[in-house]
């Protein structure tokens, strides 16, 4: 079952700063075991993990050599090409490291590290240049919710973003209520609704509703296996990025599987 727009749903884990190389290793052997067990079908729903830039490697080595069908992400970029930029990851190194999509403007690069729209824009260009997928994260803090309502900032920063994304370009958009994120208390799917509704209708405002209609928009905050279900049932809302749970194999399987606890899936 796809989503409306024939949009396959993408359920992606994002380990944070979370597992040496040797742990993920093990975590990405135990999910495969647990999808492979329950038969489960990547062309229906696709499932991506973000792990930390010292785990690319071996996690790409392990998918390549046992021809697992999990797309393999990125957490950040720089937004330079190569050069006096220490520290730095440059695109380029992640796509010959065949990672297919990279987070932007996560709510933890914004907050903790300061990062404002016009380096998320940079940072988004740079993952397009390199023949990668951009996943714009935007979402509101509690402080933006009481001020000005759910969807206002995400708005503006989805906005921001895309102006200097060339036509045509591929993304995902990653709305995540900062107020969600790890606090065991997310949105309702409702809400999350909502708000996914008014970011594809500002698309559709920027790109033209064709852009609008293949665009994936996934939900992230305090995402699990006993509400992924809610959140997916929605028009609007194309999967999930999920944090803690993704480190758990078994869990973050349940949260793939989400089809199954969808009446008529």
């Amino acid at each position: 079952m796809s989503q409306a727009g024939g949009r396959v749903p993408l359920i992606a884990g994002n380990w944070k700063m979370n597992l040496d190389h040797l742990q993920a290793i093990g975590l990405v052997q135990k999910l495969s075991w647990s999808l492979k067990d329950v038969k489960h079908d990547f062309g229906a729903v696709e499932v991506a993990v973000f792990p930390p830039f010292t785990d690319l490697r071996s996690v790409q080595t392990l998918v390549a050599a046992d021809k697992l069908a999990l797309r393999l992400g990125a957490q950040d970029v720089s937004p330079n090409q190569t050069g006096a930029f220490t520290g730095d990851v440059a695109a380029s190194f992640l796509k010959k490291l065949e990672v297919e999509h990279v987070l932007v403007g996560h709510s933890e690069r914004r907050h903790g590290h300061g990062e404002g729209s016009d380096l998320i824009a940079r940072k988004a260009r740079a993952v397009h240049a390199a023949d990668m997928i951009p996943m714009i994260c935007v979402g509101e803090t509690a402080d933006d919710l009481s001020e000005h309502g759910a969807a206002s900032v995400p708005l503006q920063q989805l906005t921001e973003v895309l102006a200097d994304l060339p036509a045509g370009a591929e993304f995902v958009v990653a709305y995540e209520p900062v107020w969600a994120i790890g606090s065991g208390e997310a949105a309702s799917p409702e809400q999350a609704e909502d708000v996914c509704g008014k970011l594809r209708a500002r698309i559709s405002e920027l790109r033209g509703e064709a852009d609008a209609d293949r665009t994936r928009i996934l939900y992230g905050g305090s995402v699990t296996s006993l509400n992924v279900a809610g959140f997916l049932r929605q028009a609007n809302i194309d999967g999930a990025l999920v944090g803690g749970a993704s480190l758990d194999a078994t869990e973050f399987s349940r949260i793939v599987q989400f089809k199954k606890h969808v009446t008529g899936a």
